[in-house]
This record gives structure tokens, C-alpha cells and sequence, in this order.
């Protein structure tokens, strides 16, 4: 196929909805003599098409429950097209969940050579990419322990050295990455960038769309198990977000993200947005609501942060209760923080990180967690935008003093 790496060719998968009891032989009896009803089966992807070529990173993005796992899923052949057909033309590596294609009870060491010689590769190929493997993890010390023993941020910090050092041609990441910290996050998706830089293929899924933003080049926007959007990352992210309704409230659920900070007292239960898409000039608006994890006490001095950036991961805002002067206590089980921010931001599509600390200690830090839009506008009278420089449009005066 000359310079295809992936190809896939309408792809559907069929999955038969479940119930949380094993169905009684009377129960399985009926339902295959009615010869699988329609109302028992839901179509998780659906005309599924794309190539994908040598050397490019691809990024995947779309709501929970869209399919992308799904389709992920069959790319690294863990689960098979009800019909279509995926060809891959080159060595695969997945990286899907914490810990995937480790055994609990060998050790990291172990573990290395055994995904090695899943992927094809000899014991002295693996040998020698073992020391930087290990590097690249910083788990040096826990090498020789079990996995069963490593903490979740410890097997993906393996997992993804192991899956980028050895050599795959075709790198598949799913959201997994978020466990990690903002540090590893980083080193990861500069890896990947010199993965795909070395002529490798990259498909990465993520609700980060400022890193999608930096690794991807081309994006495709998944929605009811079906590709919505296929193009470049800036549009297809911009679409993402412009499909949100704006007349109905837009909840990003915080409860199932996986952290590192544990004896958490305090967490981030959800953002909510009126609206994703703000016109130029109007004030960006945004309700946070934060969760007592365990106890009935008031938790007091909680210092509280959140920062905006945009698709280039450039820092613009950040705000404080510390800055304020304001102190924050959580009383009840959930408590609401309203944030307004004067919008001078230039139209594009921008990410929010937010933040937690009790007296001292970290809480709960999520990176680039939801995203929004700036709209098309201009609040001067001068009509040429496209003269207009920076990336805020503060308020200002320009006298004429003799």
C-alpha cells in the first residue's frame, strides 16, 4: 500500500446490550430464538473509514461513550469488526489502559522483555533499548519488584517506555496518559513527536486538546460511533466544541479521571459551562464545583487556581483565590466556585487547568480539563483583523496630549 500505515474500510461493531446478572438459560434461550432483536443489539461504530500514512500522528477525539476506545480497540485487534476490514501495514504497540500486556506477577524487568517478544523483537533487541527504557520511566529503583506492587502512575510510566522504545511502527495511545504527572505528560508527548518524526505512526486519544493540539498535525472527531469530522486538529477541535448546543448547559464529569494525589480530602467533582462558545469580547463565564472525598468536617484554606491557555499550550490567565485575598472552605458535601473572567482573549479555541491545596498539600491538579471557544470578532471599529497582533485584546486608551 506504498506509504499507507493504516487503512481502515467501513468498520462497524455490533455490541449486544447487557444487563449486570447472568441471563438464565431460559433468558439465553429466548433471546436467540428471537433471533437477536434489534432493540438487544447497539451499533458502537458505524462506517468507520480513514487511512492513516507513514509517519503521521493522528489525533481521536470526541465525547465519552463516542466509540473511540472502541476503535482503538480494534486497531491493536483486541476485539474484531462485526463487519469492514482494518489493515495495518507495520509492527503495532497499544497503550490502552494502566498496566496493558504487563503480568501482576512478574517484575518490571520481566515484564520489559516479555512485551518485547509480543511485538516480534529478540531478547538482545530488547537488551539493547533496556537501560533507556528504564531511564525514560524513572522506576529504576522498583525494576526487580512485581507489577502487582507498582502504584497506577508507576505501570504507565513502564508501559509507555516499554510501548515507545521498542521500536513500533504503529504507536496507539488511548486517554491513559492522564494518570501521569504534568512532567511526564510532557516527556510523553515528546516522545511521541520524535516517534512520528522518525517516520513512525501515531493515533492518540485524548480529551487534552491543547496536547492533541501540539502532536497532531490531522484530527478526527468521532460522535455516536461514527466520523463526524476529518481534517486539520485547529477545525476539527473548533467543530468539537462548536457542536455543543448553547442552550443547554455543558457538564464536564470529574468523578471517574483518574489521579496520582492520594488521601485526597478535597477534589474536583465538575466544570459547568452555559455555554462553550463566547463571542469576542464577552465575558468568559464558568462554575466549578468541588467534592469533599471523605469526612463531614469543614475543610478550610483551600487554595484554589485555575489557568487558560491556548491550542499552543501558551500559558495566557491565571487566576487565584490566594491573589484575591479570598479564602475557600468546603462545608457541605459539594460547593460551587463561580468564576468570571474579562475576555480580551483573540477568537480560538482556549483549555482550562484547574488546581487544588490544603495547607500545603496538593489535592487535586487537572490539565487542561475542558475546553472553550472564543467567536469570531471585533470589538474596534477598525475592520482589517487581520493587521491585529497578540494573542489578548485588553481594554485600553490611546489620548492625544499637547
Amino acid at each position: 500500500m506504498g506509504n499507507i500505515a493504516v487503512k481502515v474500510d467501513d468498520v462497524w461493531k455490533q455490541y449486544r446490550k447487557g444487563s449486570a446478572k447472568a441471563p438464565t438459560l431460559r433468558e439465553s434461550m429466548s433471546w436467540w430464538f428471537r433471533k437477536r432483536a434489534q432493540e438487544d443489539d447497539f451499533w458502537a461504530l458505524r462506517e468507520i473509514s480513514f487511512e492513516v500514512k507513514h509517519g503521521e500522528a493522528i489525533g481521536i477525539i470526541g465525547r465519552n461513550g463516542a466509540g473511540k476506545s472502541t476503535l482503538l480497540k480494534i486497531l491493536s485487534s483486541i476485539t474484531y469488526p462485526t463487519k469492514g476490514r482494518v489493515d495495518l501495514y507495520g509492527r503495532v504497540a497499544s497503550l490502552l489502559e494502566v498496566g496493558t500486556g504487563f503480568h501482576p506477577e512478574l517484575t518490571g524487568r520481566e515484564n520489559v522483555f516479555l512485551n518485547g517478544t509480543i511485538l516480534g523483537m529478540t531478547r538482545s533487541e530488547v537488551k539493547a533499548k533496556f537501560d533507556e527504557i528504564i531511564a525514560f520511566s524513572g522506576v529504576e529503583g522498583f525494576i526487580d519488584t512485581p507489577i502487582k506492587h507498582y502504584s497506577s502512575g508507576m505501570k504507565v510510566r513502564l508501559a509507555f517506555a516499554v510501548a515507545a522504545h521498542l521500536d513500533p511502527e504503529i504507536l496507539i495511545i488511548d486517554e491513559v496518559l492522564a494518570v501521569g504527572d504534568a512532567d511526564f505528560q510532557k516527556k510523553c508527548l515528546g516522545k511521541m513527536e520524535e516517534v512520528a518524526g522518525e517516520g513512525r505512526t501515531v493515533l492518540f486519544v485524548s480529551h487534552n486538546m491543547a496536547a492533541v493540539g501540539n502532536l497532531c498535525a490531522r484530527s478526527l472527531l468521532v460522535d455516536v460511533g461514527q466520523v463526524k469530522l476529518d481534517g486539520d486538529t485547529a477545525s476539527v477541535v473548533e467543530g468539537y466544541l462548536t457542536s455543543n448546543t448553547q442552550t443547554l448547559k455543558n457538564v464536564t464529569d470529574l468523578s471517574g479521571v483518574r489521579r496520582t494525589q492520594k488521601d485526597r480530602v478535597v477534589e474536583f467533582k465538575e466544570v459547568v459551562f452555559e455555554t462553550t462558545k463566547f463571542d469576542f469580547g464577552k465575558d468568559v463565564e464558568f462554575d466549578v464545583i468541588l467534592k469533599r472525598v471523605k469526612g463531614n468536617q469543614t475543610i478550610p484554606n483551600i487554595e484554589f487556581a485555575f489557568a487558560i491557555s491556548n491550542m499552543q499550550a501558551v500559558g495566557i490567565i491565571h487566576g487565584s483565590n490566594l491573589f484575591t485575598g479570598h479564602l475557600i472552605s468546603v462545608e457541605n458535601e459539594a460547593t460551587k466556585l463561580h468564576i468570571e473572567v474579562e475576555n480580551a482573549l483573540r477568537p480560538g479555541t482556549y483549555y482550562v487547568t484547574l488546581f487544588l491545596r490544603v495547607n500545603g498539600d496538593i489535592q487535586d491538579w487537572l490539565s487542561n480539563v475542558c475546553s472553550f471557544l472564543v467567536k469570531d470578532g471585533n470589538p474596534f471599529s477598525y475592520n482589517n483583523t487581520n493587521e491585529i497582533q497578540g494573542v489578548v485584546f485588553p481594554n485600553y486608551v490611546i489620548n492625544v496630549e499637547f
